[in-house]
C-alpha cells in the first residue's frame, strides 16, 4: 500500500471548478516531494463554508488506485461528513 501525505488549502471559489466538473482531478505535492493526482470527488466530504483546508493522507493500492482519502494531523477536527 502507498501512502501520500500533503496539505490542502482550496478556497470555496476554486472548489467550484471541481464541483462543476470543470476540473476532475487534483494534483498535489506530497510531503515526500512526489507529485500525486487523484479524483476530485474524494474531496467532497471535506468541503466546508471556507473551502478545504488541512492535512490529508491518500491511501492507494500497489497499482496506484485510490483506496481512501483521510484527514490527518492538527486539522482533523474540521472533518465535515
Amino acid at each position: 500500500m502507498n501512502r501520500y501525505a500533503f496539505h490542502l488549502d482550496i478556497s470555496v471559489e476554486r472548489y467550484l471548478d471541481y464541483y462543476r466538473g470543470t476540473a476532475n482531478s487534483v494534483v498535489v505535492r506530497a510531503t515526500s516531494g512526489q507529485t500525486v493526482r487523484f479524483p476530485a470527488s474524494l474531496l467532497q466530504r471535506f468541503v466546508s463554508s471556507e473551502g478545504i483546508q488541512g492535512d490529508f493522507v491518500l491511501l492507494c493500492d500497489d497499482n496506484h488506485k485510490c483506496i481512501e482519502l483521510q484527514r490527518s494531523g492538527l486539522h482533523s477536527n474540521q472533518d465535515n461528513a
